[in-house]
């Protein structure tokens, strides 16, 4: 993530946009809570770092839809990074994978261009979707454009079948909205480090050549 890398080196103060249909259910407790642990985390671990994070979501917004948006809210909250939570809304409306794929492809490039670094969340982990075969190419789709374009995908389905496959072993059956709240927690710690795993990279020296004989 060169461009937050560069905004801790300038000056100490990274903005990260948080967008899609899933970060506005992030609201009240929860949102503070989740927002706040990668704030404190970063901030604590990176001395004078000064973490500005902009919400920016829109309930049962489809990618092409936050495509056009993201552009106007780039130019408003001029981010470092762009947190963006996707896929629920496309594969629950039946949005065509191919169109899906190259609606985030393209704004994914576009905010390359424009030296935002980019991280991916994905679906949400719906237990009756789990068989459903376009929920699940949506999700592929997802982990693939991340894989080509080289950025971090955060899983947030993995998170949540994990925790609810763990609490269904110990007897404890609960509805998908008691699934999601723990995984918020879970994905705000994993968000926090990789970010903060990002700022610690540095570039490696190149190898010397090997000495002539």
């Amino acid at each position: 993530m060169p461009n937050i890398v560069a905004a801790l080196k300038e000056r100490k103060k990274i903005t990260i946009l948080a967008i899609g249909s899933t970060s506005a259910s992030l609201r009240g407790p929860v949102s503070r809570r989740h927002y706040a642990i990668v704030e404190r985390f970063l901030e604590s671990n990176f001395k004078g770092l000064d973490v500005v994070i902009v919400h920016r979501g829109v309930s049962g917004e489809l990618a092409a839809d936050a495509g056009a948006r993201i552009k106007t809210e780039v130019a408003l909250a001029d981010p470092d990074l762009l947190l963006w939570q996707l896929g629920t809304a496309d594969a629950l409306a039946q949005v065509p994978v191919a169109d899906f794929y190259v609606a985030v492809s393209e704004t994914v490039a576009w905010l390359k261009e424009h030296k935002i670094d980019v991280i991916l969340v994905g679906l949400r982990y719906v237990r009756s979707m789990a068989g459903d075969l376009h929920y699940q190419a949506i999700r592929a789709a997802i982990d693939d454009i991340a894989k080509k374009q080289m950025m971090l995908r955060i899983g947030r389905y993995d998170a949540e079948e994990i925790l609810e496959k763990l609490r269904r072993e110990r007897g404890a059956l609960m509805s998908e909205t008691e699934v999601t709240e723990p995984s918020y927690v879970c994905m705000a710690e994993y968000l926090a480090r990789a970010i903060a795993t990002g700022l610690f990279v540095k570039e490696q020296p190149p190898e010397a050549p090997p000495k002539q004989p």
